[in-house]
């Protein structure tokens, strides 16, 4: 069974949270339980002590000196690179304080004058599907420490690896956050493989992520993202792309 954390300091909306919560697992029959709904982060991480991998509806700002939801995050997924992050929020786009973080969020739900019930449950779904996927196909995972924290990222989520501005860091790159490391690119080319292709001597794309290539600007875009493409590179993609693109 999955354990469910809500920590949010407005009675309202933890209770809005916590009954569409309530109510989507009895109807799906999903195996879960909301085990813990705090008003504050030490509640939340007193509950949560047990080291289960857990799903997590946190509030960005909680009204607390010490914790913010993002804080709050970090120190869960230091205890669990496997728990999963949802931010309660009153602003739309917040996605840029996980890169500060380290963090990659499942989503963001904005609380307004609207009831947020239906947002919360649309996204129980999607956790649900995901863990579904995660069962009948166990993926294969890149394990990097990012300070101090072990990381676990499934390589499907992968877009690609840049060369960092610091010395012998790479930045890895995720639809939705960036997880900055000590590494070096020659050997993740070699750790990794055929799936990934060195586009440049400055990156390292998943080939299955690869969507357009231009190969008179030298570019090819993985994600949305924007990745160089040297000449050596466009070899390699046409060895392995068969010279599709």
């Amino acid at each position: 069974m999955i354990e469910i954390f809500i920590c949010d300091d407005e009675d309202t909306v933890r209770h809005q949270i916590r009954t569409a919560l309530e109510w989507k697992i009895l109807v799906e029959n999903y195996d879960m339980k909301v085990v813990c709904s705090a008003a504050n982060a030490q509640e939340l991480l007193d509950a949560a002590e047990n080291g289960k991998r857990g799903i997590y509806f946190l509030d960005v700002e909680l009204k607390d000196r010490e914790w913010d939801g993002f804080r709050l995050g970090r120190e869960l997924r230091r205890r669990d690179p496997h728990v999963i992050l949802v931010y309660i929020t009153s602003y739309g786009d917040l996605a840029w304080r996980t890169f500060q973080y380290h963090l990659e969020a499942f989503d963001y739900i904005v609380k307004g004058a609207e009831p947020i019930g239906p947002s919360v449950s649309r996204c129980l779904d999607e956790i649900q599907a995901r863990l579904l996927a995660e069962r009948q196909a166990p993926a294969e995972t890149f394990t990097l420490r990012a300070g101090e924290m072990v990381r676990h990222i499934p390589l499907c989520d992968i877009l690609f690896f840049e060369t960092a501005p610091t010395p012998h860091h790479v930045f890895l790159h995720t639809s939705n956050s960036r997880i900055d490391f000590l590494g070096s690119l020659n050997e993740l080319e070699t750790q990794l493989g055929h799936q990934f292709i060195r586009t440049h001597r400055a990156y390292l794309v998943a080939a299955d992520k690869i969507e357009t290539v231009d190969l008179k600007q030298n570019k090819l875009w993985a994600g949305g993202h924007e990745c160089m493409l040297s000449r050596a590179g466009k070899a390699k993609l046409r060895k392995t792309l068969g010279g599709s693109q």
